[in-house]
């Protein structure tokens, strides 16, 4: 009798629980309990960040896949997965809208915090993928002059003018009609580092971790921002430079930090000290978990191949319409305040964490996922941005 597929997942991951025990046997494990030990007879594992991908877990397993519930793959030795003959795979793009959603609140929040009004600002958007592409048509709706950098896309641009002109990226994992169309990007709409860190009044990092970008955000990099400017890091902790950022942090009139190098340990100075501080739950929508599972399964199956898992869908919930209504007798900052504010307070978030730093790890697991924008709510910030409900 043909032995059954056996596979070890993150029992932290949602919505997984009884999609593959037809078809294979799964074993659920905490994050920090996946030893070599205990994924041993394991053929495939799939993990979340927490879980270190290397030559210590991995050596004198039977592991030959590894399906990772995240965007990023920093979290897995690349080198020695294709020197064993382990393929790994992420759910790259899964909560791309979270992320967008949380930045667009934090810009407001911290805006109104300060009482100061960021319409026509610049927003600097460092990494222009599947979330920094998203952030900025989102921005541009909204009125926000907005810049990119982006040497990796750039260069493809400039390589071929034609890259992104066969598909546009769907706005949702859902299939919404909504769609980021980057057919018409061209190289001259990305600019240099030093060029966006010169005339952005808001930065926002969001590219991967690797060799080129660990500790990118240093001295060099507050340096050239703008004083008065505002920082934000929701891509990985360890692009920052934390240190520096503490030493220049005179000069920036607000700071939003959602990941930390060290996880959970994270330094309590900057945690004190940025304006709005939060447990890594940036991309954290009930959306986003779901297509982060979803790819998960697919990729699985399509390794096993077992074609029920392959093609597994699972029903989103209907994204629901925002409560809100613009004020005739508002202002354009007030009615975007309103409108984010309305859908995500992330004050909340933020002081749970500035209360509780110990609790880094609990407030991620037991995390309220947020919903993510229905199509309204795009119409609605372009409705207010054009004053046309007046």
């Amino acid at each position: 009798m043909e032995r059954r597929p056996r596979i070890a997942a993150d029992s932290d991951i949602p919505f997984l629980n009884g999609i593959i025990e037809p078809y294979a046997d799964v074993v659920y494990l905490k994050g920090k309990d996946m030893t070599r030990e205990s994924i041993g007879e394991a053929d495939a594992l799939i993990i979340r960040t927490r879980t270190k991908c290397n030559r210590e877990l991995l050596e004198g397993t039977n592991v030959k896949f590894i399906a990772s519930a995240t965007i990023g793959s920093d979290h897995a030795d690349l080198d020695y997965c294709r020197s064993r003959g382990i393929f790994f795979t992420n759910a790259a793009g899964c909560n791309a809208w979270g992320v967008v959603q949380y930045v667009m609140t934090a810009i407001f929040c911290s805006f109104s915090k300060r009482d100061q009004n960021p319409q026509g600002l610049t927003l600097g958007i460092v990494g222009a993928g599947n979330v920094g592409e998203r952030l900025a048509k989102t921005a541009e709706l909204a009125g926000f002059r907005v810049l990119r950098c982006d040497p990796p896309v750039q260069s493809l641009l400039e390589n071929d003018p034609a890259y992104f002109s066969i598909a546009a990226a769907s706005l949702r994992g859902d299939g919404g009609k909504f769609r980021i169309d980057r057919s018409k990007l061209k190289a001259g709409d990305f600019c240099t580092l030093e060029q966006l860190l010169k005339e952005s009044d808001i930065v926002s990092l969001h590219v991967p971790l690797n060799k080129e970008t660990e500790g990118m955000a240093g001295n060099s990099f507050f340096e050239s921002m703008k004083n008065g400017a505002m920082f934000i890091n929701s891509s990985r902790g360890e692009v920052l430079n934390e240190a520096a950022l503490l030493k220049f942090r005179h000069k920036f009139a607000s700071v939003v930090i959602d990941v930390w190098s060290g996880e959970p340990q994270i330094c309590e100075d900057l945690l004190h000290s940025a304006d709005i501080a939060t447990p890594h739950i940036a991309g954290y929508s009930l959306q986003g978990k779901i297509n982060a599972t979803v790819m998960s399964v697919n990729s699985i199956g399509r390794f096993l191949g077992i074609e029920d898992l392959a093609l597994y869908d699972m029903e989103y919930p209907v994204l629901r319409d925002p409560d809100f209504r613009p004020d005739k007798t508002g202002t354009w900052f007030s009615n975007m305040s309103g409108l984010f504010a309305s859908h995500y307070d992330i004050e909340k978030d933020s002081t749970a964490l500035k209360n509780s730093p110990g609790s880094f790890e609990e407030l991620r697991e037991n995390y309220a996922y947020r919903n993510e924008y229905s199509e309204s709510v795009f119409e609605l910030i372009e409705i207010i941005n054009k004053r046309e409900y007046v």
